[in-house]
């Protein structure tokens, strides 16, 4: 009898977190706010780089941004800040980690839904 009573407890507990989980897989994501994203680009001046409108950089070692894919950039954007100068966790420019450690996952999702919103001159190889 104690081994049944095990296995409902256990069977319960189960249950409990897999209902919990379940509820925390429904709630509504984050809907990035591409308006906060344009105050967080021009406050961040990314500009100074990425040149006009993100698509004409200052030096052909930084890259075109305007129109790229929101997820792309959302974890290149994470990469840099998790990066912390290892190359083998991340990514290691320095002037972009700088950039990006003061924000929020939130600002960076904000950002990407902007930088994607603009018009560039990227082009997908065929």
């Amino acid at each position: 009898m104690k081994a049944l009573d095990t296995v409902f407890k256990t069977t319960c507990t189960a249950a409990g977190l897999i209902g919990v989980i379940g509820a925390l897989a429904m709630q509504p994501a984050h809907a990035a706010d591409a308006g906060n994203g344009k105050v967080l680009t021009e406050a961040h001046n990314c500009a100074a780089c990425h040149g006009p409108n993100l698509n004409k950089p200052v030096s052909a070692e930084y890259p075109k941004l305007a129109g790229q894919h929101a997820d792309y950039l959302y974890w290149a954007l994470r990469q840099y800040q998790m990066g912390n100068g290892n190359p083998n966790f991340g990514r290691s420019n320095p002037i972009m980690a700088a950039q990006v450690q003061s924000l929020s996952q939130s600002d960076l999702k904000d950002i990407s839904a902007y930088i994607e919103s603009l018009d560039g001159d990227l082009v997908v190889k065929k």
